[in-house]
């Protein structure tokens, strides 16, 4: 299939060629829960922990006589419903990683790219062409390009192209080899160079 890509500094347009299995799948949506959900699984932190009754100091020495003192039975005053005791239910450290093989994780990255050129959210350009750290100037790139919702795709970060965008709120920048299911969806529109679709194309 061809895509259209957009000269900013001309404002005429050429083709690419893309292949249909990477931009031209059918949309899983299932695929695409799983591995979002598996992503966004692996950044938590999963270091809370509590002390249960046996990691609390002290306890060792039964508080009284099993019999004959007419209080309740105790084994340990470090039990749950003793003051300073330890946790009924305690949170262990733990992680929550999902394993997702490399061909799910292709398969979901393509389907959301092959989405995207269906629903006419998918801007090419040739390229950004940011010389200096302003933010007007991806204020005007946008304009020319009528989004306002985008994330901005090189094939290798520009650092002009990142400070410029890092004050406006619907706007992210990434690489071609730093893409992710979230970002990816969580932007209305994915404007992405020629470059870095090539490079995104190899590696799906």
């Amino acid at each position: 299939m061809k895509l259209k890509v957009l000269d900013i500094s001309t404002n005429k347009s050429t083709s690419a060629e893309v292949a249909d299995k990477v931009f031209a799948r059918d949309y899983n949506q299932s695929l695409v829960h799983q591995v979002t959900t598996a992503y966004m699984a692996t950044g938590r932190q999963g270091s809370k922990a509590q002390k249960n009754r046996s990691a609390v100091n002290g306890g060792g020495k039964k508080p009284w006589a099993q019999k004959g003192t007419g209080r309740a039975r105790a084994g340990t005053s470090r039990g749950p419903i003793w003051r300073s005791g330890g946790v009924t239910f305690a949170a262990q450290p733990k992680s929550y990683a999902q394993k997702v093989n490399k061909k799910m994780y292709k398969g979901a990255i393509s389907a959301i790219f092959s989405e995207l050129v269906r629903t006419e959210r998918l801007k090419v350009v040739k390229d950004f062409d940011i010389k200096d750290a302003k933010t007007k100037n991806v204020t005007a790139l946008l304009k020319a390009l009528n989004v306002k919702d985008a994330l901005l795709m090189t094939d290798e970060l520009d650092e002009n192209l990142y400070l410029s965008s890092r004050n406006l709120y619907h706007v992210g920048v990434c690489d071609a080899q730093s893409i992710d299911p979230v970002s990816l969806i969580g932007y209305e529109n994915v404007v992405i160079t020629e470059a870095a679709l090539k490079k995104v194309e190899a590696s799906l």
